[in-house]
């Protein structure tokens, strides 16, 4: 009986304790809810070795992919809210929501946003043999030759597919959509001029346009890509209000404790103005950016909004 009560006395005194350790006291997750080798996963290894210098802690980044990224988002979702699992979320996040029926969580309540990391846009590009040389040519060849151009992209609600959406609202031309199951081929069959065109990314895209294999009108952003400062957005060649970035954002689940948001934030902030951290994403098309908990719950709401508008009026349903 003594025993037990000692027991009971130790445990009493024991949780308090190891609640009060200071965090992080264990390594921290980072879920990447793609495979690896795509772009989102480049960016967890890009920034995990260096958060984990500055948290003094082992960060290990574990590839969840599946159902363009839902998988492993939820995994994120259904852990506990301690600091100890984070997710990598795409712009894609935002779209799923409009995308499918039923997700397996609340894209806005199941979250807490930490910070942006950064911004992609996509690249307009042709295949050389059309015979356009900016977005206005392209606008008119489409609206002469409706149903016959046709774009590419990686799949069915991808982010290419979503971007040539838009182009056709705010353009009021008609386009055929080609999905392919990711960009390799589809950038294969585009340089071989079997299709027109591609709302691509930038790693996929730009190799090819500097080798002169596609011809590039545009990229997609509010502001010029440094990857390719002399090409205008689809904005300013002639189509106001068109913007179609990709982003990239930390999150962690739903009711995480400030102390340890706010410890998280400041640690990625810290990271993501690190020359050598900035350099390499911007090696892999990435503008490095960083932003506020609230102002990043803003950016995820408005883009919900936004993409539910496009997905709706495109007709877009997912596979």
């Amino acid at each position: 009986m003594v025993r037990v009560f000692t027991l009971i006395l130790l445990a009493a005194v024991v949780v308090p304790a190891l609640a009060q350790q200071p965090y992080p006291s264990r390594p921290v997750r980072i879920i990447s809810p793609f495979p690896p080798g795509g772009g989102n996963d480049a960016i967890c290894r890009i920034v995990s070795p260096r958060l984990g210098e500055n948290l003094k802690q082992q960060v290990i980044v574990e590839n969840r992919g599946g159902a363009n990224g839902i998988v492993g988002t939820e995994v994120a979702a259904r852990s506990a809210p301690d600091g100890y699992t984070i997710v990598l979320i795409p712009s894609g996040h935002a779209v799923n929501a409009s995308l499918y029926k039923k997700l397996p969580f609340d894209s806005i309540r199941d979250f807490t946003p930490i910070t942006l990391v950064g911004s992609s846009p996509l690249v307009l590009a042709v295949h050389p043999s059309l015979p356009v040389k900016s977005v206005k040519e392209l606008i008119a060849l489409a609206k002469a030759r409706p149903g016959e151009l046709s774009y590419v992209s990686a799949g069915i609600g991808a982010s290419g597919h979503l971007g040539g959406a838009l182009f056709e609202t705010l353009t009021h031309t008609k386009m055929m959509h080609i999905p392919y199951k990711g960009m390799a081929l589809a950038i294969v069959d585009l340089m071989s001029g079997q299709v027109t065109m591609t709302f691509g990314t930038s790693l996929s895209v730009v190799p090819h346009v500097r080798a002169g294999r596609l011809r590039a009108l545009a990229t997609t952003g509010a502001k010029r890509s440094p990857a390719l400062p002399d090409l205008p957005t689809v904005a300013e060649a002639g189509v106001p209000g068109y913007e179609a970035s990709l982003w990239y954002g930390f999150a962690g689940p739903a009711r995480m404790p400030p102390e340890i948001l706010n410890r998280l934030h400041s640690v990625i902030v810290a990271v993501l103005q690190l020359p050598d951290v900035r350099e390499r994403l911007a090696s892999q098309g990435v503008d490095p950016q960083h932003n506020t908990p609230e102002e990043f719950a803003k950016l995820l709401v408005a883009d919900l909004e936004r993409w539910a508008k496009v997905v709706q009026r495109a007709g877009v349903q997912a596979e």
